[in-house]
């Protein structure tokens, strides 16, 4: 029962879109600028934006070095044991 469930979940997404297609023209080949970026730069909300993203990073660089931490010693305490 679980394979056709599989199955049938496959068969349906190969169905989905993501997003209809869009003839490139050569306008757009010639913008350099990206509005959203110049309108959030422009309200100072980017700055929010690179607070958030580096907060996000921080907190994973953190809790990779902890596990490290704990795995080292865990590591000890089973060579301790053999």
């Amino acid at each position: 029962m679980k394979k056709w469930i599989i199955l049938l979940l496959m068969a349906w997404s190969l169905q989905a879109s993501a997003q209809d297609k869009i003839e490139i023209t050569s306008e757009d080949y010639q913008n350099s600028g990206v509005e959203m970026a110049d309108a959030m730069r422009a309200d100072g909300k980017i700055y929010v934006l690179v607070g958030i993203i580096c907060i996000v990073f921080a907190g994973i660089t953190v809790y990779v070095i902890q596990t490290n931490r704990r795995v080292s010693k865990l590591e000890k305490l089973l060579e301790s044991q053999e």
